[in-house]
């Protein structure tokens, strides 16, 4: 019977053992776990992932900092400029999901993606509609840029001088925000219907979309969930010079596929950036107790064409290339000559942080990421970094450039932030700690296996005794 019972012991910690190896080395459990979140992430009436990205939960919110110039008059004359940061101007951001068809069985949905912004004081540095900012008058540059070498040069002089327009000008943060009405674009506007009257860095963007989008639903393949095949009734862009930089790749940057690698490409199309863009690994952390994989924009995205020739497509006219880090956006902006870098030129050609006074590029502040679970391809934490500038020329044909330098001028930048509540990511939590039980099993089987093992150990060493024993009573009686 003790015999019986031992080889029992021996037999079950062995099969245990093998079991939970075999199922390691398979990866039974784990496939069975990514098989739940692949089914799971699917864009569809009535499910949890829908109603997530129709209206995420987590609040974002959008800051605005402003370049003050504290030195125009020498600016005219050739000097350095000198800017001081004002910000920020902290706007809550609503952009929940709207007009939503599900189209092709399913597989497309297609939304419009409106947002609303109220402003947030307790967050702020001040009143945006008292602040005073003075900055490039950049409907004035703009004028100037249509106008030089064309019949309209004159005119264009002639209503600077009458509206006493300069270089630059004095608004507040909420004008240049949201929108004034200009009297030199007013007066253009009677001619060229197309040209707005009302000026504004996010003017006619607070409580309106940017178009329609569709998506995939990831109905077919969990790679393709939520990535954007059309924009505004287009697959492609058609601001650039080649095919592939005129690409919409990827996301909208606010959900991904689930199961993500350090070893991939993140891809993003942003129509503020109006072009696509791909992050890259960076670091692994955790955000609310939640384990996460962090991506950066790659250093190739904004590389000059000698580190990256395939960057030459983005340079509008071919072969007008502004250098590393710095984003020539005129022809997607009316022609004016907007151009978009990372916030105080950070990782951008050191000539631009030097032309400017006032610049302190720094990773921690300045840097865009994304905080994504790699499980769920939830985004838990976030911040899109952009700064707006203003190319700036001494032009011989208006007075009002005085002798001006070269230069990439900022104007302001934006941190459009969102952080997961509580909420959330307590329900992630949960779901995070079922799929690790599901994936530990076999190491439990294993550990049953173990303890049978030494079980088994502990009988047979014990039986050994017994029998020793027996054989020393049986010589002594002898």
């Amino acid at each position: 019977m003790k015999s019986l019972c031992l080889v029992t012991v021996g037999v079950l910690a062995m099969t245990l053992l093998i079991a939970s190896i075999s199922l390691l080395v398979a990866h039974v459990f784990q496939t069975v776990v990514d098989l739940q979140v692949k089914q799971g992430t699917v864009l569809k009436n009535g499910t949890e992932t829908f109603e997530a990205w129709e209206d995420p939960p987590p609040p974002v919110y959008m800051q605005f900092y402003f370049f003050n110039v504290t030195n125009p008059l020498e600016v005219l004359q050739g000097a350095t400029p000198l800017v001081e940061e004002i910000g920020p101007y902290t706007y809550r951001e609503y952009r929940p999901r709207v007009h939503v068809q599900f189209l092709d069985n399913g597989t497309k949905v297609s939304a419009l993606n409106p947002k609303t912004y109220v402003f947030e004081p307790q967050k702020s540095v001040g009143d945006p509609e008292v602040d005073l900012i003075r900055t490039v008058n950049i409907p004035a540059v703009t004028a100037m840029e249509w106008t030089r070498s064309t019949p309209m040069q004159f005119a264009t002089e002639v209503l600077l001088l009458l509206y006493q327009e300069s270089l630059f000008t004095v608004r507040s943060v909420h004008e240049l925000l949201w929108g004034y009405r200009d009297r030199l674009l007013a007066t253009i506007h009677v001619l060229h219907p197309e040209i707005d009257p009302v000026f504004g860095l996010f003017n006619k963007m607070n409580g309106t979309d940017d178009g329609e989008y569709v998506f995939l639903s990831g109905e077919t393949n969990y790679l393709n969930f939520s990535r954007i095949v059309e924009w505004k009734g287009k697959e492609s862009l058609s601001w650039w010079t080649t095919e592939a930089c005129n690409m919409i790749n990827g996301t909208d940057g606010t959900s991904f596929h689930p199961l993500i690698s350090k070893d991939e490409n993140i891809y993003i199309f942003s129509s503020d950036f109006c072009r696509s863009l791909f992050l890259v690994y960076d670091s692994s952390g955790a955000v609310a107790g939640v384990p996460t994989f962090r991506f950066v924009p790659s250093s190739m995205v904004f590389a000059n064409t000698s580190v990256n020739p395939a960057n030459a497509g983005f340079c509008v006219p071919a072969g007008n290339c502004p250098g590393t880090g710095v984003l020539n956006v005129s022809v997607c902006k009316q022609g004016a000559p907007i151009f978009l870098s990372a916030p105080h030129f950070y990782q951008a050609d050191p000539k631009f942080v030097e032309d400017i006074e006032g610049m302190h590029p720094r990773k921690e502040y300045h840097e865009t990421f994304l905080d994504i679970n790699p499980l769920t391809g939830l985004v838990l934490q976030a911040a899109k970094r952009m700064q707006v500038n203003v190319h700036v020329r001494k032009l011989p044909e208006f007075f009002e450039t005085g002798n001006i330098r070269t230069l990439i001028f900022p104007v302001m930048y934006i941190n459009e932030s969102v952080l997961i509540d509580e909420a959330s990511a307590s329900k992630l939590r949960h779901v995070l700690l079922e799929a690790s039980v599901v994936t530990g099993i076999p190491f439990v089987i294993m550990a049953l296996g173990i303890v049978f093992g030494i079980v088994f150990i502990v009988l047979v060493c014990r039986s050994q005794r017994t029998s020793e024993e027996g054989g020393e009573v049986l010589i002594d009686s002898e």
